[in-house]
């Protein structure tokens, strides 16, 4: 099965909670000012933010005046390609290669896995992957590690525990110059987004790989719950402003309802999301496609 039929099924609770709300939304309003007030109003209780929500509306409102269209079908496809623009308009190409990319984000959001899922995705597509466990604070946590890079069959550089995490990039950026590896994929430890000297630690990372791989094509990703809702957006917020993010990893997609903060991380911050995981197998995590994400919620 293709990312389009598992995205279809991860998000089956999402469509049911949105779609089913607009059909009704259209059963009971003629377009007017009590149609778009309700239809930004579902769009909050859906997780994107009130300032992306009214940006939509306007659109959409604008728009079916300027073109005279009253007719439901018609709507809704206006409302399809506003977010698909929104979604687009942040859009990044997937990494060239040399690439690093840094995974960053708070505690139980599933970045070890997903470092896991990411080796297996890039190995699947041909490429040599080494994994970086740069999580040397929690217990275990470059065993974990360890066990998805034997899963995934690939190179992992790992320190002892409480060593320093910029170390351990460093030796793994060293060795993928040498062995002219296609991937460095890097696991950090989870940090409360409010904790300043954590922040440092991640820029002090962030500077040895610019540093020592220039040529590299470098990614710093946020690793977001899927079920987190609007507290993403102010996440993504301060980790973008101490790292410069590139986009996010999206986990647990099929275990919301609603997931509507990816439009708001688009339009309020430029960040796209590039891979979605829809499922807990290792292959279950694939890049993302905007149009296709759309297509399955409305």
């Amino acid at each position: 099965m293709g990312i389009f039929g598992k995205l279809f099924g991860a998000l089956k609770k999402t469509k049911a909670n949105f779609s089913e709300k607009l059909r009704v939304l259209f059963s009971k309003n003629k377009l007017g000012n009590e149609f778009y007030e309700e239809l930004e109003e579902l769009l909050i209780s859906s997780d994107v933010s009130v300032s992306t929500a009214a940006e939509v509306v306007d659109r959409v409102k604008k728009q079916a005046i300027e073109e005279k269209l009253k007719d439901e079908a018609y709507v809704t496809s206006l409302l399809r390609g506003i977010l698909v623009d929104i979604l687009t308009e942040a859009e990044v190409e997937e990494p060239s290669y040399p690439c690093v990319l840094m995974l960053v984000g708070v505690n139980g959001v599933g970045k070890t896995t997903t470092v896991g899922k990411l080796a297996n995705h890039f190995l699947q597509k041909g490429k040599t992957v080494t994994v970086a466990a740069a999580d040397t604070f929690r217990a275990a946590a470059s065993e974990q590690l360890a066990i998805w890079a034997e899963r995934a069959k690939v190179r992992i550089v790992k320190h002892e525990e409480g060593s320093d995490p910029a170390a351990v990039i460093f030796d793994a950026v060293s060795s993928a110059k040498a062995k002219k590896t296609d991937v460095v994929i890097v696991d950090t430890a989870g940090r409360l987004h409010v904790k300043e000297n954590l922040m440092n630690e991640l820029r002090k990372m962030d500077r040895v790989v610019t540093r020592e791989y220039p040529e590299a094509d470098f990614l710093k990703l946020l690793v977001l719950d899927a079920t987190t809702g609007q507290n993403a957006v102010n996440q993504a917020r301060v980790f973008d402003e101490a790292v410069e993010l590139d986009g996010i990893v999206l986990t647990k997609l099929d275990g919301t309802a609603k997931g509507g903060f990816i439009f708001s991380l688009a339009e309020e911050l430029s960040l796209p999301v590039l891979y979605a995981g829809v499922g807990e197998k290792m292959d279950d995590l694939e890049y993302f496609n905007p149009e296709e994400f759309v297509d399955a919620i409305l």
